[in-house]
């Protein structure tokens, strides 16, 4: 039996692929910005009105977005004690490093000969491996 085989030959040029390519990336922008639009149009004024605002407030500097303080003493409170405990986190993490340095090897080894025999090179070395 005698298959009959056809060559198919391909050539590549890169302007015209580079050109499809970007043709269609604009297509494909194009057809998302009219589907926003439609979406858009389609939707009641409330919703719209709304959609205007927040793009305003998006698109206003930021000394217009400031908000004043709360009158409300609660919601004082409440900041307060946010404040306070980040404070506190923060001191609590601060401790717990330096605690860390005083039980690495080095400082310990380097408390152990200070404390046999003192010297300068071992109080260099305990300020820089535990302090």
């Amino acid at each position: 039996m005698y298959v009959n085989h056809r060559q198919l030959s391909v050539t590549l040029q890169p302007l015209k692929l580079i050109l499809s390519i970007a043709v269609g990336i604009w297509l494909g922008f194009m057809a998302v910005a009219l589907t926003g639009w439609l979406i858009y149009k389609a939707l009641p004024a409330e919703q719209t009105q709304a959609l205007s605002n927040a793009a305003n407030q998006m698109t206003s500097p930021p000394a217009a977005k400031a908000k004043p303080e709360s009158d409300n003493p609660m919601f004082d409170q409440y900041r307060q004690i946010l404040r306070d405990s980040e404070g506190r986190q923060t001191q609590e993490a601060e401790q717990a490093e330096r605690q860390r340095n005083f039980n690495g090897p080095k400082c310990q080894f380097w408390m152990q000969q200070n404390q046999t025999a003192p010297s300068e090179k071992s109080r260099a070395a305990i300020y820089q491996f535990c302090g």
